[in-house]
């Protein structure tokens, strides 16, 4: 017996004719007829009572059609779970993110995804970026944004975002209100910047953007949160550098102005999305999505 049998039993039954049974499958009455009687061999048992002008089902046809509906009702869920699975419609996803990421048109992707695929258990962790790629190393993330980091293992990667890199100021610093700036006229004043181990790529990459300017940057004051950078320099504790997204903390006692040529770059890091449709799903609104930023 096989779901096709069952298929073409279910037909017969619920017309109680082979003629229009056979028309509602899309073939001819002969096969159909010899399909039925072999699984009646199949079974042992009559299925059906045929009589010239009436077809009636038997006690184990009866049996036999509820059982054939459940059957072929649950192959048809499991096959539209399936795919929908295969589609990236159903499942679970686990991103990690730092938290300055979400500053740019990151909750725009998330919020396009879980529109899109409401059935999807979608898992947002902000976290450091070191934490991020041995996560993602251990499998506990799908998917992962990274900054300056170009490589994570052996699993896949790709640059989805270049912000242009700022210059944070007290509101009150004789350069708060230079048309243009240049990161070396920042030499000699206290810096505020986030701890190494937050994210060594960035921080590196900060540091070289010093370095190239010609000094190397004094550091008074460590904060692991952009926020609480931006609040160090409102209270004119120094200055900073960040991406652009950190221009969202709009306070009046801080200033931005962009460093010519300076930019940061945003990575996606991923687990193999040949096998989860959610991956991929993700992937390409993200791709789509942080482009425009």
């Amino acid at each position: 017996m096989d779901l096709r049998q069952l298929r073409y039993f279910v037909a017969v039954a619920e017309e109680l004719h082979f003629g229009r049974a056979a028309e509602r499958l899309g073939m001819a009455q002969p096969p159909l007829t010899q399909q039925i009687q072999k699984l009646e061999r199949e079974l042992g048992y009559r299925v059906f009572l045929r009589q010239p002008r009436k077809t009636t089902l038997t006690e184990a046809g009866l049996v036999l059609l509820e059982e054939a509906r459940r059957i072929l009702a649950e192959v048809d869920q499991a096959i539209d779970h399936t795919r929908r699975a295969g589609r990236g419609e159903t499942g679970q996803l686990t991103v990690g993110t730092p938290p300055s990421v979400m500053l740019t048109r990151l909750p725009a992707v998330i919020r396009k995804y879980r529109e899109r695929f409401p059935a999807v258990r979608f898992v947002l962790r902000e976290m450091s970026t070191s934490a991020i790629a041995a996560g993602l190393l251990a499998g506990t993330l799908d998917i992962g944004f990274l900054r300056e980091v170009t490589a994570c293992g052996a699993l896949p990667i790709e640059t989805v975002l270049r912000e242009p890199v700022f210059a944070v100021l007290p509101a009150t610093h004789p350069l708060a209100a230079a048309p243009r700036l240049r990161l070396r006229q920042l030499a000699k004043e206290p810096f505020v910047l986030f701890p190494p181990h937050v994210g060594v790529a960035f921080y590196d990459k900060l540091i070289s953007f010093c370095v190239d300017a010609g000094f190397t940057p004094r550091i008074v004051q460590e904060a692991t949160q952009w926020q609480s950078v931006v609040t160090f320099v409102e209270t004119g504790m120094g200055v900073s550098i960040a991406p652009a997204g950190v221009r969202k903390f709009r306070w009046k006692g801080v200033e931005y102005r962009q460093l010519a040529g300076l930019e940061t770059t945003v990575s996606v890091c991923w687990q193999n999305a040949r096998d989860s449709g959610a991956i991929a799903a993700f992937l390409n609104l993200a791709r789509a999505e942080l482009s425009r930023a």
